[in-house]
């Protein structure tokens, strides 16, 4: 199954007049295309597509994004149990604690 997930910009570089962006899926860093978003600054998040960024997100949207994807069983498919913990990470930071399933134990 190919993905669209949201990541984080933690760079930006130019190879072969290409620009490029190091970006985090929670953990998990991949090089990534951004021809179709050059100006992408460090800190924004993006949806990335077979290597390539296809647009911005928000990073409440992204959060979102991960932990429902997590809820979903596919992150550990996709990327490995890196991205899965950013996920439970994000859908903590979005569930109040004590109303949390499991939360306290």
């Amino acid at each position: 199954m190919c993905l669209a997930v949201p990541g984080r910009v933690l760079g930006t570089t130019e190879v072969d007049g290409t620009v490029m962006a190091d970006v985090d899926f929670g953990g998990v860093r991949k090089e990534v295309c951004l021809q179709y978003i050059p100006d992408a600054a460090v800190g924004e998040y993006v949806v990335v597509h077979v290597g390539f960024a296809i647009q911005r997100l928000d990073e409440e949207s992204a959060l979102r994004t991960l932990a429902d994807f997590d809820r979903l069983g596919i992150l550990a498919e996709e990327f490995g149990d890196g991205l899965a913990r950013a996920a439970e990470d994000a859908d903590a930071q979005h569930t109040p604690g004590p109303a949390r399933e499991g939360a306290g134990s």
